[in-house]
């Protein structure tokens, strides 16, 4: 009886010294995996891009998007990508474009024609990748496949699948404004500060368009744009910020936080509220719609202190090749929706996932 104890006892010590053997190991498992994802997140929050300057000109922006809208229209062997290749430009100049020459645009197109690829062609420009991430986080949605309704001679409507570009200027067809580069320039209501966007002048009443399909993030008052609407893209790269909209009717018929809106919709009406703590006030002298446009590649930068707001300027003038028309699509509250509907490959794959 007394052996049988013996070895009984002995058998829990040996199962015990198993079990703390192995609870050791787990946790030597367990703790290596929690400290390499603290240091896989750490080594993210330090390798995201904190600063773009965008200083694409008109003229390349247009060159390198025919070609981009060629190679695919035409059907060519080698579809060229604008990004891509203002990416190159941009690694080769070292962001100054100021040095841009059509040889050398030029030059890298007949080199991909002729079948070598981009990465290839990028060894020799060591900051094309941090261009490209840069440059696609602006202009991603900017040109690709889409449909959008057609008037035929009959009266009815049919959509047309069409490759060009799918964003639309911010201001609605057959209505004027006007602007220029005021990016960093001062402002002092409520504290010092700079310019983060471009002022479109126009008239009161003005629809306003959705550049790109996104989701609203931001609508209702803030002090210092007044009434305003914030639409985030698909991707979370972009936030556009659209401010100072019309007293009393600002936003186009249902628009609310958590709505879906297409590229080219209406969103609003331009006016000249803000710079007041008080809702619905005209404080602004001239009115105009401010648009923005904030690049975000980690979410702190959303709201946290290194925001990146970037020069529209050339992407207003390059927008003006698209415009949403629109029509007064209701009498009691005369709200306006655009004229031709659109189908956005982004928005259905976003619907189906």
């Amino acid at each position: 009886m007394i052996l049988k104890v013996i070895k009984m006892k002995k058998y829990i010590l040996i199962g015990l010294a198993f079990f703390f053997v192995l609870s050791a190991i787990l946790c030597s498992i367990i703790t290596s995996i929690v400290l390499a994802k603290e240091e896989e997140t750490q080594q993210n929050k330090k390798s995201y891009i904190k600063w773009v300057d965008y200083n694409v000109p008109l003229e390349l922006m247009e060159k390198t998007a025919k070609f981009d809208i060629n190679s695919h229209t035409k059907a060519e062997e080698v579809k060229l990508n604008w990004i891509a290749l203002l990416a190159y430009l941009a690694s080769k100049y070292g962001g100054n474009f100021a040095s841009f020459q059509q040889k050398d645009l030029d030059s890298v197109v007949e080199k991909l024609k002729e079948g070598n690829t981009m990465e290839e062609l990028k060894k020799e420009n060591k900051l094309y990748s941090y261009y490209l991430e840069a440059y696609t986080a602006i202009l991603d949605q900017f040109i690709g496949n889409y449909k959008i309704e057609k008037l035929q001679e009959d009266g009815t409507k049919i959509y047309e699948e069409k490759y060009g570009i799918k964003a639309f200027l911010p201001i609605a067809k057959n209505y004027a404004f006007s602007h220029y580069n005021d990016f960093g320039n001062s402002r002092s209501y409520g504290y010092k500060r700079v310019h983060l966007g471009n002022d479109l002048m126009g008239s009161i009443g003005t629809p306003i368009i959705a550049v790109e399909s996104g989701v609203v993030e931001a609508c209702g008052w803030n002090q210092y744009g007044g009434w305003r609407i914030g639409i985030r893209s698909f991707d979370k790269k972009r936030y556009y910020y659209y401010a100072h909209l019309r007293k009393n009717h600002p936003y186009a018929k249902d628009m609310q936080e958590g709505k879906v809106v297409q590229a080219g919709d209406v969103i609003g009406y331009l006016g000249m509220t803000g710079y007041s703590v008080k809702e619905n006030v005209n404080n602004i002298n001239v009115p105009h719609l401010h648009f923005g446009m904030q690049l975000i590649f980690d979410e702190s930068q959303k709201e946290g202190t290194n925001q990146i707001w970037i020069d529209v300027y050339e992407i207003i003038n390059f927008l003006k090749k698209n415009k949403s028309e629109v029509y007064k699509a209701y009498e009691d509250t005369k709200d306006y929706e655009r004229k031709y509907q659109i189908v956005d490959p982004i928005v259905e794959k976003e619907k189906n996932s």
